[in-house]
Formats: C-alpha cells, sequence, structure tokens
C-alpha cells in the first residue's frame, strides 16, 4: 500500500454560480474537482505544398464587455483528404465520433517518402472525426510526439508563431513531471501526491459530468490537436471518453443556433494561480505556444460558437469546468445556458465514444477545437496509470457566419454524389 502522502484542497470563489465550493486540481483533466497563416492548397496528385496567406482581413465584429473577438469576413475553404489512408485498416467506433487504426504505426507514417500526405489526411480525420486511436506504438519516442503533434498543425495552416503548449501548472518544474516542458505527464502517482484522493476512493460518486473538458481553452490561443501515449496501464479501468462539440450544435433549433452565434464567452482556469501560491511555487508565465499566451493572468475570451478552420464546420465551444460565464447575458442566464450546454453533452451518449486502453503505448489524438474528453477515475486499487501528453497550439477562435453545420456540410456531399466521412 502506498505511503500517506500530503494532498492539496482549496476553497474558491466559483464566478459561474457565485457558490464557494472545494476544488483540487486533476492532472489529467486539467482542473481543480503573427496575422500569417499558411494554407495548404492540392493538385490531382495529392497535397503540393502550403502558401502563406494574409489574415489581416479578419475583421472584429461581435463585440462583449470583455473585448472583440474574430470573425473572418472571408471563408475558410475546408482541406479535403486525399485519400492516402483508405489502404490502412480501420473502424469507426461510433457513427459519429471515433476512428481506431489496429495496426498501422506511426512512426512509419512519419518516415514515409509520402508523410507529409498521411500526415495532413490524418489530421483532416482527426478533425472530422474528433479523436483517431492506434495500438502498441513502442517506437514512438516523446521527441516524436511532439514533432509529430507539431507537423499536424502546420500541415494545416496553423499560424506560423504557434507550436506546442508548456502548462502553466503540469511541467517539467514539478516533480513526477518528466524533463521536456511540452511534454506533460498524466501520473496517478502524481495526482495522488498533490492532489486530493477523493477521485479514488471506492463510494460511488453521483455525477462525473463536471470533468468534461478541452485542453486549455483558457489561453488566448488554445490547443488544437493533443496526443495522449500512456505507457502503464492499471488491470482494469481508466478509460477516456470524448464527445463532439459539431453534433452538440446539430442538436440546437436554427434561431437558438443564431442566438448562440452571437455570444462570447470568458474561459478561466478555476484556481491556478491559489494552487500555486498553497503548494509553494509560480506559474510558468513565459510564452506558452504563443506568445499571445503569456503571464500568470491566465484567461481568455472566445466565440460561443466556433468554427473549425479544417473541416469549416461550427461547434459550441464553452463546455466544461474553464469556463467563468458567457458574456453580456445575466448570471442566471449564463448559468442556464452552461448547464445546458453541458447537459446535451451527458444525456446524448450517441455522440461520445469511450475508448479502453488496453496495452502499453496505445495513443489517442483529438481535436480540441470541437471535442471534448474526460478521464474515469475507477482504478484505485488495480494499479498505477502513467502517460505522455503533447498538445499542440492552434489559432486564435473565430466563428465564420458563413461556415455551416456538420450536417449540412455531410448532406451536401450526398447531394453530390461524395462519400460520406
Amino acid at each position: 500500500m502506498a505511503s500517506e502522502v500530503k494532498t492539496t484542497e482549496l476553497t474558491l470563489h466559483n464566478g459561474a454560480n457565485g457558490k464557494a465550493e472545494t476544488q483540487v486540481f486533476n492532472s489529467e483533466a486539467d482542473t481543480y474537482g503573427s496575422d500569417t497563416k499558411t494554407e495548404n492548397f492540392e493538385s490531382n496528385d495529392g497535397p503540393v505544398g502550403a502558401r502563406e496567406i494574409d489574415n489581416s482581413n479578419e475583421k472584429e465584429t461581435i463585440e462583449s464587455n470583455d473585448g472583440p473577438v474574430s470573425v473572418v469576413e472571408e471563408p475558410r475553404r475546408p482541406l479535403r483528404s486525399s485519400g492516402s489512408l483508405e489502404k490502412y485498416k480501420q473502424k469507426d467506433l461510433t457513427p459519429e465520433i471515433g476512428t481506431e487504426f489496429p495496426s498501422a504505426n506511426l512512426v512509419e507514417w512519419i518516415n514515409a517518402s509520402n508523410a507529409d500526405e498521411l500526415l495532413r489526411d490524418l489530421a483532416i480525420m482527426i478533425s472530422e472525426r474528433g479523436v483517431v486511436f492506434f495500438r502498441s506504438q513502442s517506437n514512438l519516442t516523446n521527441d516524436l510526439q511532439k514533432d509529430l503533434i507539431h507537423k499536424l498543425g502546420v500541415l494545416t495552416s496553423k499560424p506560423v508563431d504557434s507550436t506546442l503548449h508548456i502548462h502553466p501548472i503540469l511541467n517539467s518544474e514539478r516533480e513526477l513531471g518528466g524533463s521536456d516542458p511540452e511534454v506533460s505527464t498524466i501520473s496517478s502517482a502524481q495526482l495522488k501526491k498533490y492532489h486530493s484522493k477523493s477521485r479514488f476512493q471506492k463510494h460511488k460518486t453521483q455525477t462525473g459530468k463536471l470533468n468534461w473538458h478541452s485542453d486549455i481553452p483558457y489561453e488566448p490561443v488554445p490547443a488544437n490537436y493533443t496526443l495522449l501515449r500512456l505507457t502503464q496501464l492499471p488491470e482494469t479501468g481508466g478509460d477516456t471518453l470524448w464527445a463532439s462539440g459539431y453534433e452538440i450544435y446539430d442538436r440546437i433549433s436554427p434561431p437558438y443556433q443564431k442566438f448562440l452565434e452571437s455570444l462570447t464567452a470568458k474561459f478561466a482556469p478555476p484556481g491556478f494561480n491559489e494552487f500555486a501560491k498553497q503548494a509553494g511555487f509560480d506559474l510558468y508565465d513565459k510564452p506558452r505556444g504563443s506568445p499571445a499566451n503569456v503571464g500568470s493572468v491566465i484567461e481568455a475570451v472566445h466565440p460561443v460558437v466556433r468554427t473549425n478552420p479544417v473541416t469549416g464546420w461550427k461547434s459550441v465551444f464553452p463546455i466544461g469546468h474553464h469556463i467563468d460565464r458567457i458574456n453580456d447575458v445575466s448570471e442566471e442566464e449564463s448559468k442556464a445556458l452552461l448547464e445546458w450546454f453541458l447537459r446535451l453533452l451527458v444525456e446524448n451518449h450517441d455522440l461520445q465514444v469511450r475508448f479502453k486502453w488496453e496495452g502499453e503505448n496505445d495513443v489517442a489524438i483529438w481535436d480540441n477545437r470541437s471535442f471534448f474528453h474526460t478521464a474515469t477515475f475507477d482504478y484505485e486499487g488495480y494499479g498505477e496509470r502513467f502517460g505522455y501528453r503533447t498538445v499542440g497550439i492552434g489559432e486564435k477562435p473565430f466563428y465564420d457566419p458563413k461556415s455551416t453545420s456538420k450536417s449540412e456540410a455531410l448532406a451536401a456531399r450526398v447531394g453530390k454524389g461524395e462519400v460520406d466521412v
């Protein structure tokens, strides 16, 4: 049995509901309790390369009391797959979300002569399907993992000054945090050392909905893709779930969709500064993957409905525990909207996928711009859980009025006689 360790609990004021509550930081759930971009283009033989485009024509048109959020004047052309992945064995885990390559080797793709084509198509698949899984990637190192996540963004036109995220708390300066600031360790031992054991207690919780989130939405320039590779697994338990923000948007009536498209939300991580102070260290305040992600005051304003630049599809974005409030509505209305978004996610299991980690070096890669995830803390007494997470930085979130919902886009493809995703 592990020796008793010191844990840290905080009593914080929750700006969304005005109630004081005790919260603890969870390393995996990430919670307590340049205007120039590149655009890829294609020939009949697949992607040719990338060209730089000037996005200085972006117009700040959505205003809130907390500042403007980008709305693009010109629509961005969605990226389409060249079909290079079709020869590899794959299976969709549900109709809406999640695809697995049971026998593919990511390192072989990285080193292939057509690597750019393969990885670009992989990025497009991740953005369309939400999350893609690979088994037993034993030759994928941390450095290759970093290169892969960065390349997925580069090949899908992320800003040239966006790199990899350095977590303000969960980084190499912490004990058990590893040696690379751009690779976070996901460690049950670290979780028990620094944080409350309450997530691992045997009694059943009445709700796990508050653990749903996307990675680092509180940064001014948040995440695009995340890769998680687990190298140590408990005997059973520890599954991860993902859910589709595209589908949440699609299940809202058109008048309400229009209303939500006019709103912005304030994002902020609850309790980071308080936790760091009580634990005796400072937040990482240097650039965290983008020149805009800097300082110890960590918060951002983003659109409620966000356009994914890879697919051109709309998604509801403010879901999870990193949202302070919806701007320009009353506190009661903000709370009701945030609870409604979360309820749409929790009560519709057909927009979710659950992944069982079966062996060492299983890998999941997902798109944080349009999808949400949560861990399952049910493995106390069944062994430790450890892995490596790399988070890429994308673009400043924007809403494109000319973008479409996923259902509209797929209906248009069917109408043209194209193969469905």
